[in-house]
C-alpha cells in the first residue's frame, strides 16, 4: 500500500474511532414554572375580598342571586355583579391558592384551597371574610408530578420561565421531571400555562324559584342540598353538615369507585360521573347517602344532568380523559334503580350541559354552544349552534345561558331558542 494512502486510512480509522467517544451536544429549549411562596398564615390572611382583576383562565361557575362566582383557577374566585346580564361587572377578587370548585348556600361560600374547606361570610361579597378552614379534608390533591412544598409554605403561583440547556442529542431532556430539589418543574416545548395540581370540579341546579342555594355547572365537584355539603374526589364523596353554616363539620365519607369527576343534585338525589360510568345516590337521609344504582359506559369524561325520567350523558376523548368517544347518551331512570340507554346522540368533544324545562345546552368544545329541544328525549332537535368559541360549561336559568369558554364568560339570552341573542362577554386578559 502507497505510504500516503496508508497515512490517510489511519486518519480515518482514528476519525471513525474518535466518533464513538466523542457525542454530540445539542442545545433544547424549555418553558418551565418557577413556584411563588408565601406561609400559610400570609395565605389564610388574604383569603378575602380584594381589588377586582382581570380573568385570565377560566374554571367553575356558580351563580347566586346577583352575583357569579368564577374560578380562577388555583387562584382563587372572581366576584361578578350581573344584575345587569348586558353589562356584567367584575366586583371583587378572593385569593385562594389551589381553589378549583365552591358551592354557596344564603350568605355563606365554601372552597377548597388545595387539601383544605374555606369557609367565607359573604353576606356582603365586597367584603368577603373567611371564618373557618377545615385542614386536610381533600387529602387527594396534590402537586403535578409529586412536587412538594417545605415547611409552611404554600405555592401561591407559578411564574413562566424559558430557558435553553445543553444535552446529548437524541436525549429525551426533562419533559415532565423537576429540577435543583424539585424547586423548578420543567416541561419541553410547552405552549402555555398547565395546572400544576390535581382533581377537580363542575353541578348545574334545578331549581327555578328564589332559594337560598345557588347553581354550579354540570361539571362541578361541590353540590349543597338541604343541610349537607357534598364534594367528590378521585374516589369518594365526602358529606359535611352544614346545619350550622359557619361551621362545616364532616359527616363522613362513602366509597365510591375510581376516576370520579362531577356531581350533579336533582331533587332527593345526587348522580355521580366517572370516567366509566354514572352513579345514582339517594339522599333522602342527607347525611347518609344511600347507592340507588349505576350505569356503565366506555372510559370518557363524563359530566350528567338529569330529569325526572332521563339522565344526559356527555361522553368525550382527551389525553386526561383516556378514550376515543365523544357523544351524548340519553338513560331513562324512571326505574331508578335500573337506568336504560336508549339513545346515543354523536357530538366533537362535548364538555358541560345544562337542561331548562325542554331546552339542552351542550358546550360540544371547538364546535361551540349547541342548543336543543329536548321535549322529546329520543328525539332532541337542533335549534342553533353559536360557533366560533370553544365552550366548557354553562348554566342556563332565567333565560339567560352562561357559558364558560377559552376566551372569557359569554351570556346569551334563549327567551328564542332558536335564535340566541348575544348579551355580553368578559374577556381573558391576552398575554
Amino acid at each position: 500500500m502507497p505510504k500516503k494512502l496508508l497515512h490517510s486510512w489511519g486518519i480515518l480509522c482514528f476519525a471513525l474511532v474518535m466518533q464513538g467517544c466523542i457525542k454530540d451536544k445539542c442545545t433544547r429549549t424549555y418553558s418551565y414554572f418557577l413556584p411563588v411562596y408565601k406561609t400559610t398564615a400570609e395565605v389564610r390572611a388574604n383569603i378575602k375580598s380584594n381589588s377586582p382583576r382581570q380573568v385570565e383562565r377560566t374554571g367553575k361557575i356558580f351563580v347566586k342571586g346577583r352575583y357569579i362566582f368564577l374560578n380562577e383557577i388555583d387562584r382563587g374566585i372572581h366576584i361578578i355583579d350581573n344584575i345587569s346580564p348586558a353589562s356584567p361587572k367584575i366586583v371583587a377578587f378572593i385569593d385562594i391558592p389551589g381553589n378549583m370548585d365552591m358551592a354557596v348556600k344564603g350568605d355563606i361560600l365554601y372552597a377548597d384551597s388545595f387539601t383544605d374547606l374555606v369557609t367565607l361570610n359573604i353576606a356582603d361579597p365586597l367584603n368577603a371574610k373567611l371564618v373557618k378552614v377545615e385542614e386536610n379534608v381533600f387529602p387527594f390533591r396534590y402537586y403535578y408530578n409529586g412536587y412538594t412544598v417545605l415547611n409552611d409554605q404554600v405555592v401561591v403561583d407559578w411564574e413562566k420561565r424559558d430557558t435553553t440547556l445543553n444535552a446529548e442529542c437524541g436525549d429525551g431532556g426533562f419533559w415532565g421531571t423537576s429540577f435543583k430539589n424539585r424547586q423548578i418543574v420543567f416541561y419541553n416545548d410547552v405552549a402555555g400555562f398547565m395546572a400544576m395540581a390535581s382533581s377537580s370540579s363542575y353541578a348545574t341546579a334545578a331549581s327555578v324559584a328564589p332559594s337560598p342555594f345557588g347553581a354550579g355547572g354540570s361539571m362541578a365537584r361541590f353540590s349543597i342540598v338541604g343541610d349537607y355539603l357534598y364534594t367528590v374526589t378521585n374516589s369518594d364523596l365526602n358529606i359535611f353538615s352544614i346545619q350550622q353554616a359557619e361551621h362545616p363539620a364532616f359527616n363522613g365519607r362513602e366509597e365510591i369507585g375510581m376516576n370520579i369527576e362531577t356531581i350533579y343534585p336533582f331533587k332527593d338525589r345526587l348522580f355521580i360521573g366517572s370516567f366509566n360510568g354514572m352513579y345514582i345516590y339517594n339522599i333522602s337521609n342527607g347525611g347518609k347517602p344511600v347507592k340507588e344504582s349505576s350505569f356503565s359506559h366506555v372510559a370518557s369524561c363524563d359530566p350528567v344532568v338529569a330529569d325526572d325520567t332521563h339522565a344526559y350523558v356527555t361522553l368525550r376523548s382527551g389525553n386526561q380523559c383516556q378514550g376515543f368517544t365523544n357523544q351524548m347518551e340519553v338513560l331513562d331512570i324512571v326505574d331508578i334503580k335500573n337506568p336504560v340507554l336508549e339513545k346515543i346522540y354523536p357530538m366533537t368533544n362535548p364538555h358541560g350541559l345544562s337542561k331548562n324545562g325542554d331546552i339542552l345546552f351542550v358546550c360540544d368544545g371547538q364546535d361551540g354552544l349547541k342548543v336543543y329541544d329536548a321535549s322529546d328525549p329520543l328525539n332532541i332537535k337542533l335549534e342553533t349552534t353559536i360557533s366560533n368559541i370553544v365552550t366548557f360549561d354553562v348554566i342556563a336559568m332565567h333565560g339567560i345561558a352562561i357559558v364558560v369558554t377559552s376566551e372569557g364568560l359569554y351570556q346569551y339570552s334563549y327567551s328564542s331558542p332558536s335564535d340566541l341573542r348575544f348579551l355580553s362577554k368578559i374577556e381573558i386578559e391576552k398575554s
